[in-house]
């Protein structure tokens, strides 16, 4: 199986995620607006989908029936790296992945398929000794005469 697909396993997982996820909704939707429950409940659920980036809004119930498996393959590594620019396409950000050169937050990654909240968006860069970042700090011309040593 080649690794830059999304595997079947992955993509049931996602599908299997997003319905449970708008079966949740709607069941908390079916309790009285007003009751505590809901308003607890719909808070730590909306909270939770926003901060992993599947949702636009954190204010409406009604969100959670948009979820579905592409909202999840949307974080993925390899797109968020897309995203910023910091590949072309998402085959060639799968291969810099697991070769190694990139790192969320602290952890470096090999896995394409570590799915990044919007806390840790930010903080997708190269590895320090990835001769990428090496190659993009000279194209900027922003590398330290310091870092040749």
């Amino acid at each position: 199986m080649e690794s830059t697909k999304l595997s079947q396993m992955e993509l049931t997982r996602y599908n299997k995620l997003s319905r449970d996820i708008r079966e949740l909704g709607r069941k908390i939707k079916e309790v009285e607006p007003d009751h505590p429950f809901r308003i607890e409940q719909s808070a730590v659920l909306l909270e939770k989908l926003y901060m992993m980036g599947l949702i636009s809004t954190k204010w409406d119930l009604s969100q959670t029936q948009k979820v579905t498996a592409s909202c999840f393959c949307r974080r993925r590594l390899p797109v968020i790296m897309v995203r910023n620019k910091m590949s072309q396409t998402i085959p060639m950000a799968t291969k810099l992945i697991e070769q190694g050169h990139v790192r969320v937050g602290v952890e470096v990654v090999k896995d394409p398929a570590f799915l990044v909240t919007r806390n840790l968006e930010d903080f997708v860069t190269w590895v320090d000794t990835s001769a990428i970042k090496k190659h993009v700090l000279e194209y900027n011309n922003e590398r330290d005469d310091f870092d040749i040593v």
